[in-house]
């Protein structure tokens, strides 16, 4: 390989004065006054985030997250000028099927690291060995180990131009992909623009609402006549996400640069992650998880684990750019013509509906079921249930 296709290990070592310097900002937090409401209305609550910084400088390990990412197979490699980091786990069954998967914001790698096992090493999860994986998880450009975009242009649709080019690149002819969040976005553009080597996608945040219905949750419209009662909860879903939760989205998509306290405070940084809104409510999401109280895999120290990588990488304005970025819509049925798959996680931002899917993709449809469990981050929550949906949605196509 030239230097510019070079597949490089790579190693977190993150300096110990880094990791001290950190607990030192934490501890010197400059704390506003308590909110004036006792629900989580006005924002994350004071209590939960003082809490949360109090464990985050004092018990919180991060050794322990470095350990266990070192312990993965990492690399670097350049596409299109830009430095790309990404975990590569192959199944020790030959003829596993290479799976991409794409994380989100406030996400990072951290999210999927429970599900690399289940997927590659299917036959010690109580699955077969036929629906073994060979996984990449790749870092978005400006997101943990990746290098951060010197110039404009690194949008959904480049960045999924980028992934066939490492796909190729790592020796896959024929491959799958699987995203949500911004990985949703990107794994769309990879199926809008259909390299011949990608079999099918599968998303947990697809895009299904007609174009004739999308313009008017987002301002806020009255449900249109003649909705299902699926149909209309979606409506009503994404009315309340535009009208109530998307504000951290808005201030990313106009003014990335502004958000400076993003680099200068950690407990800026973790308030402003954790208060990304999923179909539950995401402070109380975040709340019961702190207390240890959610039905789910999501602890603290994952918590801490993936904000300590955006502080410590220092990319939370690098990652806010991907906001400014985009131009498409999220939510809106795309021009997909490969097979695609769909899992509903119950509290995804929404639960699209299955007539929407149907309309949307009436001829590449592959999969569509609903889980019992999970929300806006499937893979971190419900790894068990979201490796299932991978290995069901995508068995047809191997």
């Amino acid at each position: 390989m030239s230097s510019e296709t070079e597949i490089r290990p790579f190693r977190v070592d993150v300096p110990e004065e880094e990791v001290a310097e950190l607990r030192r900002r934490i501890a010197a937090t400059r704390w506003p006054e308590q909110e004036t409401v006792t629900d989580d209305s006005q924002g994350v609550r004071l209590a939960m985030m003082q809490e949360l910084a109090r464990y985050w400088g004092t018990g919180y390990d991060w050794r322990k997250c470095e350990a266990r990412l070192n312990d993965l197979p990492q690399f670097m490699t350049e596409i299109d000028g830009l430095g790309i980091h990404f975990i590569h786990v192959r199944s020790q069954h030959e003829d596993a099927l290479p799976l991409i998967v794409t994380h989100g914001w406030p996400g990072s790698i951290i999210e999927q690291l429970k599900i690399i096992e289940p997927l590659t090493n299917p036959t010690a999860h109580g699955a077969s060995a036929a629906d073994a994986f060979h996984l990449v998880i790749p870092s978005l450009p400006g997101h943990g180990f990746s290098a951060k975009p010197t110039t404009t242009g690194w949008d959904p649709v480049r960045i999924a131009r980028a992934w066939v080019v490492l796909m190729k690149r790592l020796g896959y002819n024929r491959f799958v992909a699987q995203g949500g969040d911004w990985g949703a976005a990107v794994t769309q553009q990879m199926g809008i623009q259909a390299a011949p080597e990608l079999l099918g996608i599968h998303s947990n945040m697809p895009g299904t609402a007609p174009a004739d219905i999308t313009k008017g949750f987002e301002r806020g419209d009255p449900p249109p006549p003649g909705l299902s009662a699926e149909e209309l909860r979606a409506y009503e879903q994404l009315s309340s996400f535009y009208a109530k939760h998307v504000a951290y989205a808005l201030i990313m998509a106009t003014r990335p640069q502004t958000l400076y306290g993003l680099a200068d405070s950690p407990a800026d940084l973790a308030a402003f992650m954790l208060d990304h809104g999923d179909g539950t409510g995401q402070p109380g999401l975040v709340e019961k998880a702190l207390e240890g109280t959610l039905q789910s895999a999501l602890t603290r120290d994952d918590l801490l684990d993936n904000i300590t990588m955006y502080w410590l990488t220092n990319t939370g304005v690098s990652a806010a750019r991907l906001y400014w970025e985009n131009k498409a819509d999220f939510f809106n049925a795309k021009n997909i013509s490969i097979p695609f798959a769909i899992t509903v996680f119950p509290d995804e931002l929404y639960r699209a509906p299955r007539s929407w899917a149907e309309r949307a993709y009436p001829h590449n449809l592959l999969y569509f079921n609903q889980a019992d469990q999970g929300g806006h981050f499937a893979a971190w929550e419900q790894p068990d249930i979201f490796s299932a949906e991978m290995r069901a949605a995508f068995r047809s196509l191997r």
